[in-house]
């Protein structure tokens, strides 16, 4: 049974707080949004929610926190793409459509393939056509092996028979730094990311990664309507709780947290850095997951991806 369906003054005690577990370090996007929905949803079931940080190692200790946690409702773990393709590269015990309870869906954000303005080339056909014709292979920088970014550029080779090489980097900060100095010539980044540099003429931008087309960037095409169909790439946030939570209490939860995506407010300032206020079902948010695994999954075994 959810705890929070117990009023806080019931038994004369207050019941323990929920909490939200982040497996990144305060501050990044997956925590600002966790916090954002911890307060919300704080309100909607009237009992407090903490956010939990526990970074590192691809988010290992955070899930090793959820799959030690009880059973009662009362933990949740904000899991995002990354969480679900760490997995498949590197030794781990857990498998997210296994090991966890998935919760909600609670936002989606694309990015946009970015190129620096040295290569000669305005369009998505023509950049393919390039990476074709050119002797030497372009380089394209990531947050890391395993990152959807690194996921991303590894689809996009195998969907135009072309050949790129990874220039991972330790974040996002030091691989933009390298591409606006010309470094490395292409990289998928996020709208709120790309758009200054774009309109500075330091980067040029080419094709999204949604399904459709991003409403802060209306100009520029998806990867089909520029004629590559198959590259979708999203990098997604969902609530999951430890593994044999209740469904009354998982379901409450996600109905709560469906409501909130839908406010207004909300999905504004999320459209704004080009995301995508998400709800869904627990059922719904485990297909995800599981098409997820199976997407990358393929990929790492297509491309030869090893991690290291």
């Amino acid at each position: 049974m959810l705890l929070a369906a117990i009023p806080p003054h019931a038994h004369g005690q207050q019941t323990r707080p929920m909490r939200i577990i982040v497996g990144t370090a305060a501050g990044g996007s997956i925590d600002t949004i966790s916090r954002g929905i911890a307060q919300r949803l704080g309100e909607r079931l009237a009992q407090n929610i903490v956010v939990e940080n526990r970074p590192g190692a691809g988010s290992l200790p955070a899930l090793e926190t959820l799959a030690a946690a009880a059973p009662d409702g009362n933990t949740l773990m904000m899991l995002s793409a990354t969480t679900v393709i760490h997995p498949l590269l590197y030794p781990s015990r857990f498998n997210m459509a296994r090991d966890v309870t998935p919760v909600s869906l609670v936002s989606a954000q694309g990015y946009v393939l970015v190129i620096h303005p040295k290569i000669p080339v305005k369009s998505l056909a023509e950049f393919v056509q390039h990476l074709r014709t050119n002797p030497n292979p372009l380089n394209f920088a990531s947050s890391g092996i395993g990152s959807p970014i690194h996921m991303a550029g590894e689809l996009f080779q195998l969907a135009t028979a072309t050949r790129m090489t990874h220039i991972p980097f330790k974040g996002m900060a030091p691989a933009i730094a390298d591409l606006v100095g010309g470094n490395v010539e292409a990289s998928w980044l996020t709208t709120i990311t790309s758009v200054p540099l774009v309109e500075a003429g330091r980067l040029r931008m080419l094709a999204v990664t949604t399904a459709k087309r991003v409403a802060a960037l209306p100009d520029i095409p998806t990867f089909a309507e520029a004629g590559v169909p198959g590259v979708v790439v999203v990098n997604w946030y969902g609530l999951a709780a430890p593994l044999h939570t209740p469904k009354a209490a998982v379901d409450r939860i996600a109905n709560e947290s469906a409501r909130i995506m839908k406010s207004p407010a909300l999905a504004s300032r999320l459209a704004a850095d080009g995301s995508e206020a998400m709800g869904s079902t627990p059922a719904e948010f485990a297909a995800l997951i599981r098409a997820e695994q199976n997407q990358w999954a393929k990929v790492i075994k297509q491309a030869g991806i090893v991690g290291r």
